[in-house]
């Protein structure tokens, strides 16, 4: 009885996700209602929250799909609570991708579940695990983009709607920058297990400043510039203009002052 009720408790949602979860609704509220005095800070709130919401999700999914394929520790690591806390990495996790999204308005992608990946067999399930944190981020991408390419954007106040974009251009980010095969991302671990053990070898010594090169690369105009042009395509494909993406991060950063909201012209 014992083990059962700790095998519940494992995946029980932790009350930390769900306190997350409420000060996004709320602030989204405030945001829609236009309750807040101050709309940026709301927008602020709104974005941060529902962005930590999306990297709980990522990392749960990496953990479940483990869970599935063999690793039945993950559990009791409290990787199904959608509990922050508990990640192996919560700086990594958590608090650096927030920072870089108020820094540079980038979906940094994190790294936290530790899975333990000798329980598990197969190289599919083994990729398998590692595509599910970032398929997370383009499903919380085309869910934030839903209202935009379904047309069903009539009555959705504009700053709602800038929120909304910025929110869904973070998660479009994170997605490319986790697709990518950089030792370190989960795009290296989806195409790791097919590479040969000398390869493998040898770029195991570079994982740990893989996402550091990354980011130094995108501090590069040029870089950046073809990465942001390929993000912005993407998002138009989903209805979502520049526009759109440019007021909700002027809003987001509150402290810089809340910008003049332009008419939307259909």
């Amino acid at each position: 009885m014992t083990t059962a009720t700790s095998r519940r408790g494992d995946s029980r949602i932790s009350p930390v996700f769900l306190g997350i979860a409420a000060i996004t609704a709320v602030s989204g509220w405030a945001v829609w209602t236009g309750f807040a005095e101050q709309p940026g800070f709301a927008v602020f709130l709104f974005v941060t929250a529902a962005w930590i919401v999306s990297l709980c999700l990522h990392e749960y999914a990496h953990a479940r799909t483990a869970l599935h394929s063999g690793d039945i520790t993950v559990g009791a690591k409290g990787y199904l609570t959608l509990n922050p806390l508990a990640y192996s990495h919560a700086l990594l996790s958590i608090v650096l991708p927030v920072l870089f999204v108020i820094m540079g308005g980038i979906g940094l992608p994190g790294g936290a579940v530790f899975i333990e990946r000798g329980r598990i067999q197969g190289r599919w399930k083994h990729s398998l695990i590692s595509a599910a944190g970032p398929l997370t981020n383009v499903l919380f991408a085309v869910v934030c983009t839903a209202p935009f390419w379904l047309g069903a954007m009539d009555g959705v106040p504009d700053t709602f709607r800038y929120a909304l974009a910025f929110l869904a251009m973070l998660q479009v980010t994170a997605a490319i920058l986790n697709f990518l095969p950089v030792p370190g991302l989960d795009g290296y671990g989806v195409i790791e297990p097919w590479l040969s053990y000398k390869v493998k070898r040898q770029v195991e010594p570079f994982a740990q400043f893989g996402l550091l090169a990354v980011f130094g690369l995108l501090w590069i105009p040029s870089v950046n510039q073809v990465f942001f042009d390929v993000v912005d395509a993407l998002l138009r494909a989903l209805g979502v203009n520049e526009w759109d993406t440019y007021y909700g991060q002027q809003f987001y950063r509150f402290w810089q002052g809340t910008p003049d909201i332009p008419v939307v012209t259909q």
